[in-house]
């Protein structure tokens, strides 16, 4: 555990997506995963298997729903959205079909989903980029559970717990903790 402890935010995330990497019937789905990506989270899969990350479009509510769909035919999908602004495109998917299957089906759905509440600072993505959406969706979903990552000790933690869980986790970073590193490909 004293290994945890000395990861930056940044390598901390890398090691997550490594212990999902390596999670049988795993598949990653987002923007900017399998192609270097502009968002700070793109550098987090430099060593993830390529054949596992699958190059979504501009299609948030799509991606969810596919991610939704594999996970009822046996994989687990890790679905990345990089702000939470992207994630909110997503809110049909999110709520009215992965939180509620639980509750009225036989159907158990598990997807692990990434988000990230975006720095302001050098750069300020504007008002339609920047928001944290987390304390509304805690009210709005029933059966995912959210995580809020603000400390690097969290994250792998947080992650084993996602992978063990039987239902899905939304998992919530905060890119100011990243603090400009850049991956050692």
């Amino acid at each position: 555990m004293s290994e945890l402890a000395s990861l930056s935010y940044f390598e901390a995330l890398s090691a997550a997506m490594l212990l999902c990497d390596e999670y049988p019937n795993s598949v990653f789905m987002g923007q900017g995963i399998a192609r270097a990506g502009g968002t700070t989270m793109s550098q987090t899969f430099y060593k993830v298997r390529n054949q596992k990350l699958i190059e979504m479009p501009v299609a948030e509510d799509m991606q969810m729903g596919m991610a939704i769909g594999v996970s009822l035919e046996g994989l687990l999908p890790i679905c990345v959205y990089p702000r939470w602004n992207f994630l909110l495109l997503a809110a049909n998917q999110l709520v009215n079909h992965l939180d509620r299957l639980p509750l009225y089906s036989e159907y158990r759905p598990k997807v692990i989903i990434r988000t990230a509440v975006p720095s302001t600072v050098p750069f300020n993505p504007g008002p339609q980029h920047d928001d944290n959406f987390s304390m509304a969706f805690e009210t709005m979903l029933r059966t995912v559970q959210i995580v809020r990552l603000h400390e690097a000790e969290e994250i792998v933690p947080a992650y084993k717990l996602a992978l063990e869980r039987l239902g899905s986790t939304l998992l919530v970073e905060y890119t100011d903790q990243y603090k400009n590193e850049r991956a050692n490909a």
